[in-house]
């Protein structure tokens, strides 16, 4: 029986694990069937066998990433409800802790991967990614907001803070920074502003 099929047995389960921890700590732009095969106690022939060829084990490896993403992300935004705002700083609260780090910049090397390399075993993870992470935003809106062009516009604004806010962060590490960026960010633009009285400006002055 073929074990590349669509329902894995438990040992490629357990290596694809193995390899997943294997790519968070060292990336996967470089990397070799020997020495991973080594790392994980198993052979080149058996991740061949298990995963159909290199790019196999990668397009694994990406959708084991993303399925880890998407809970997260979804952790954070059931924390509160149909509440934009609150569910862009429980993501950014997310994304900037430490533990996250790993996963972050495992999907930073794979977003710019599936740009420069569109036709290889990256291909569509930018896309994929760009779409989960508004579907989700979107989860955070009422209905009525939701569907509505003013309702896209806000959560895609929201996805682009929150991307470069996590790329700055990848690159510098100044969480206090970012963060208080991220704060000001959701006084501008959403209801944070009723707190001091103060009423949010019309999306466009931010494009000035």
């Amino acid at each position: 029986m073929d074990e590349t099929a669509s329902s894995p047995s438990p040992r490629k389960e357990e290596l694809l694990e193995r390899a997943y921890q294997y790519a968070l700590s060292r990336g996967l732009a470089d990397m070799s069937l020997r020495p991973l095969a080594a790392a994980i106690g198993s052979s080149p022939r058996v991740l061949l066998f298990l995963f159909g060829s290199k790019d196999g084990l990668v397009r694994a490896l990406l959708a084991r990433a993303r399925a880890d993403e998407l809970a997260l992300l979804e952790q954070a935004r059931a924390t509160v409800g149909a509440d934009l705002t609150a569910a862009v700083r429980a993501t950014w609260q997310w994304l900037a802790a430490e533990p996250a780090r790993p996963l972050l910049t495992l999907w930073a090397e794979a977003y710019a991967r599936s740009l420069a390399e569109p036709g290889g075993p990256w291909s569509g993870f930018a896309r994929q990614t760009v779409e989960d992470w508004l579907a989700v935003l979107a989860a955070a809106q009422s209905a009525e907001h939701r569907g509505g062009m003013a309702g896209s516009a806000d959560r895609t604004l929201a996805l682009a803070v929150l991307r470069g806010a996590l790329l700055d962060l990848l690159a510098t590490g100044d969480a206090g920074r970012i963060t208080a960026a991220i704060h000001r960010y959701l006084r501008l633009t959403s209801m944070d502003g009723k707190a001091d009285g103060a009423t949010p400006p019309p999306l466009c002055m931010l494009c000035r």
